[in-house]
């Protein structure tokens, strides 16, 4: 490849950008150009839309790398004709016309299931709709294992809802069928069961894939070798 892509880090459910932030400085720090936008977290196809957006106004080559909720997202916004790979992290590998909650019902349920918060919010001209969050007392177990407690509770009230209407939106495209592919479980995932990101990483059949024993926000936890991942899949591409 004749210029190096730009590494897209895109957040998923309960989170934001921040909490890429120990891999961004990493990978800044060794060189490599990164960006981190916003996901609203209000829809699949809408979240989507705006991520294929902000990829294809960056001049060159993109990798796309998801976390969680973040994993559907890349599956979907990863169509865009400049994405030249795609990194799943403790995510969602969605078939075409899956959505997380099909996904999720074929396995038994992570304790992120019994610790859900639900409560409305307006939607301009139309019913309103219901955000979906971690319950904040649970959230340093479920969410933030493996961080120190103080840091996990500020992440707690300062969590990012995702929509409810997200859950059950199929994917529209998934593009790890066209586009090179790798994938990190998080064993020790609380949030999402790891057998769910296992199957999908293994039915899409990603060129490589590698288990770290750490929690859902594994980017925080394990950041060197997220970040060796990720610049290991930038050099593959050549």
């Amino acid at each position: 490849m004749a210029a190096s892509p730009t590494i897209v880090l895109v957040h998923g459910a309960f989170a934001d950008a921040a909490s890429w932030a120990p891999v961004t400085r990493l990978l800044l720090d060794q060189g490599h150009q990164v960006l981190v936008p916003p996901v609203a977290n209000r829809s699949l196809s809408g979240d989507a839309a705006a991520i294929r957006s902000f990829v294809e106004q960056i001049d060159g080559p993109v990798l796309l790398a998801g976390h969680s909720y973040g994993g559907a997202v890349i599956t979907v916004a990863g169509a865009a004709e400049n994405v030249v790979g795609l990194v799943y992290v403790a995510a969602y590998a969605l078939e075409e016309g899956e959505s997380l909650s099909t996904l999720q019902g074929g396995f038994p349920d992570s304790d992120l299931a019994a610790n859900l918060v639900y409560a409305p919010y307006p939607v301009e001209g139309a019913d309103p709709g219901t955000d979906v969050s971690v319950a904040i007392d649970a959230f340093p177990a479920v969410f933030a294992a493996g961080l120190d407690h103080e840091e996990a509770e500020v992440l707690a009230v300062s969590q990012r809802p995702l929509s409810a209407v997200a859950f059950g939106e199929p994917a529209s495209v998934a593009a790890w069928k066209t586009t090179p592919s790798w994938g990190i479980v998080a064993s020790a995932d609380h949030t999402i069961n790891p057998d769910v990101e296992r199957f999908g990483y293994e039915r899409a059949g990603f060129r490589r894939v590698v288990e770290i024993d750490g929690p859902h926000l594994v980017m925080r936890t394990h950041p060197a070798e997220v970040a060796a991942f990720i610049a290991d899949a930038v050099a593959d591409l050549g």
